[in-house]
């Protein structure tokens, strides 16, 4: 497409082609709209190329290794440290040496026009592209459009930080060789795990945490366990700790990082994983009368609460009602069938993929933080419950007790907690930290999404010898009146 006056319809405009994207695409493509994807960057988003995809492939070969240390007899067998430059060949391979041919085949594939170039919107239902030769195009939709941009890394407002090139998420899962010292400033879930990757590919690495715990939306334990990990493995992670200032004095040489108390930190890189912002400041919404940059409130099927007419929808990060690409998606396949339910003449209210379904996002939000050990939650900590006045009683087990776990390492330490609401005696949270626990989580997902009563939950049986038969142990647990009671 080229020509400012050239316009071209369909049913429905995405502009962002990540995985949010592709479903809402790939929904209403089945429905049989017309779709077409707008997309400044790559096709597959930022998961697929500096997100999920390449941080847990740094991750994984750092685990399988620290599991086989567990194991007497194969740890035996283990001599020297990772391999950081396989590593990191691997983790190349895994996100296709960020080329995007694959997931543009796949857009092409399910019948989408996918349209190379930065969209914005220029009034209701229109998307105006510019693409890379800076010709422009503008797309009309017929139904809707549906913002999947995303979100993106925000820089700390210190002085010197533009000067010193600090590193974001992408620079840390995109980086090509190992730096000998790496500050990571942050506690939360991107701050933990690239601390764990870069710890166990070679690097000196020092964790400064403003607050008095990492993982803060998690249960407490959760935090603790995962400092325990992380100190044991060498990370020097410091609590209570600002930086105020940054500096490079020589752009070939370390960064000096000044902190609160006056004290300097010295590193060859420096991460800030110190939160997100929507990728919205240039695309348009103050032609449609929203506030640029700013995230976008949204109904249950994800639609554009303050725009009339209810023709524009936002799924994924952008309206930040779960920033994971897991929610994201399933918020895209409840509006890509809102939007062909809505379509067709009917209402998304009544539609077996309509607003009622759109629950994951507040009552079961499962979370896997890939450090060691795994930290994994859904739905209610302890304390959101109590916040949200019910009564419940929360059960706690350690998972080394189980056989399951003791089989899979020795010495295996983890704790598993069951929060349960006493007035509809069913689970609303459980939280598991520790080794292989990652996989534990969507049979909680399925218990707190289900409201699956806890005589029904007796039924479902662990198979022996296996780490998921502590689901056992908190029930019995909560039958034998064990755990605290909250209001």
């Amino acid at each position: 497409m080229s020509g400012a006056d050239e316009t071209t319809a369909y049913d429905v405009v995405v502009v962002g082609a990540g995985p949010a994207g592709e479903n809402v695409a790939d929904r209403v493509r089945a429905a049989g709209l017309s779709c077409a994807v707008v997309e400044g960057e790559l096709v597959g988003g930022e998961c697929s190329y500096w997100a999920c995809v390449p941080s847990k492939a740094m991750l994984r070969p750092a685990q399988a290794l620290a599991d086989v240390r567990r194991l007497p007899g194969a740890a035996q067998a283990v001599h020297g440290p990772l391999d950081a430059a396989a590593v990191l060949a691997r983790r190349d391979e895994m996100v296709g040496h960020r080329h995007d041919d694959g997931q543009v085949a796949w857009v092409e594939g399910i019948g989408a026009v996918l349209v190379r170039g930065h969209g914005r919107l220029a009034g209701p239902r229109r998307v105006e592209v510019t693409a890379a030769d800076g010709g422009v195009s503008v797309l009309a939709a017929r139904h809707a459009v549906v913002v999947a941009t995303g979100s993106r890394a925000v820089l700390p407002d210190l002085p010197g930080v533009a000067d010193v090139h600090p590193w974001t998420s992408r620079e840390a899962t995109s980086a090509t060789s190992v730096p000998g010292r790496l500050a990571v400033v942050g506690g939360g879930v991107v701050g933990v795990e690239m601390a764990c990757a870069w710890q166990a590919l070679g690097a000196q690495v020092t964790l400064l945490v403003r607050g008095a715990a990492v993982l803060e939306q998690m249960e407490p334990f959760a935090g603790e366990l995962v400092v325990e990990g992380l100190r044991a493995s060498g990370v020097d992670v410091r609590f209570g700790t600002s930086v105020t200032a940054v500096e490079r004095p020589d752009p070939a040489g370390p960064v000096r990082a000044t902190l609160d108390g006056g004290s300097v930190l010295e590193a060859d890189e420096i991460l800030f994983a110190t939160g997100r912002a929507p990728r919205s400041a240039d695309l348009g919404l103050e032609t449609v009368g929203l506030t640029p940059g700013s995230w976008f409130a949204t109904d249950e099927s994800c639609r554009v609460e303050a725009v009339p007419d209810g023709w524009l929808y936002a799924v994924g990060d952008a309206n930040r009602r779960a920033l994971l690409t897991h929610q994201g998606k399933y918020q895209a396949r409840i509006a890509g069938s809102a939007i062909a339910v809505r379509a067709a003449g009917g209402t998304a209210d009544t539609g077996r993929w309509g607003a009622q379904a759109a629950t994951a996002d507040t009552a079961a939000v499962p979370q896997v933080v890939f450090a060691d050990p795994e930290a994994t939650a859904v739905g209610l900590n302890a304390r959101q419950a109590e916040a949200a006045g019910l009564r419940t009683r929360v059960v706690d087990y350690e998972i080394g007790s189980v056989s399951g776990a003791s089989l899979y390492a020795e010495g295996y330490r983890g704790r598993a907690r069951m929060v349960v609401d006493l007035d509809r005696e069913c689970v609303v949270g459980a939280t598991f930290v520790g080794p292989g626990v990652a996989e534990l989580l969507h049979s909680a997902t399925v218990a707190v999404a289900g409201e699956v009563p806890i005589a029904r939950l007796w039924h479902a049986v662990p198979a022996y010898p296996t780490i998921s038969e502590v689901w056992l142990r908190l029930l019995e647990a909560y039958r034998d009146g064990e755990g605290k009671d909250g209001s």
